[in-house]
């Protein structure tokens, strides 16, 4: 019985470690780019912008070694949306942030791992009060909608990856909460994402 009791507690301490070697979680930081395409609507509203620049901070818990689930929160320093509501032009400098989560789906080829991924998003417009912004009455704007994208990932050490990605959002394009921006018209933003994620 004492053999029986020792050969168990072998096995149940060599599974512990066997899990604890193993990487089911992994944290990345990335820079990434924001283009949101013209936007022409059937309300003679017309929305265009220069890109934006900023960051994206993302974390991981593999499900499974090929599947995983993903929060992410990102966040620009500053855009110019321009709104040409005949016969006036309107300039919104812009922080944009992003708080998402995402499923993904992980194809395993030696040390390069190719990825999708998908799932909701909340993207907060912030325009920026300065001399930049041409409109006093617009607010902060909270969208719901979605991420979706697809990237590779290059294992340069255990711990580490390297990762380039590209990612869309689906959303409303925002009004700053001022009627006269309304488009009815929804945004495909593309967001290339580069960065390195750490492996624990």
């Amino acid at each position: 019985m004492k053999k029986i009791a020792i050969i168990a507690f072998l096995l149940l301490v060599s599974v512990a470690a066997g899990r604890a070697q193993e990487s089911r979680q992994d944290i990345s930081i990335s820079g990434m780019g924001l283009v949101e395409p013209f936007i022409a609507s059937s309300t003679d509203v017309q929305v265009h912008s220069n890109a934006a620049y900023g960051a994206l901070a993302s974390y991981r818990f593999m499900l499974t070694p090929s599947s995983a689930l993903e929060a992410n929160y990102g966040i620009t320093y500053q855009n110019k949306i321009h709104y040409y509501v005949n016969p006036n032009n309107y300039q919104i400098l812009t922080r944009t942030q992003e708080v998402s989560a995402a499923y993904v789906r992980t194809f395993n080829f030696h040390k390069f791992n190719p990825f999708l991924e998908a799932g909701p998003g909340a993207f907060i417009f912030l325009p920026i009060r300065n001399s930049g912004t041409q409109s006093l009455d617009v607010k902060q704007q909270i969208n719901i909608g979605a991420i979706y994208g697809g990237g590779i990932a290059y294992e340069i050490s255990p711990s580490f990856d390297i990762r380039a990605e590209f990612r869309g959002w689906v959303t409303k394009v925002p009004t700053f909460a001022y009627t006269a921006f309304t488009t009815n018209k929804y945004y495909n933003i593309y967001n290339p994402v580069l960065g390195v994620a750490y492996h624990f």
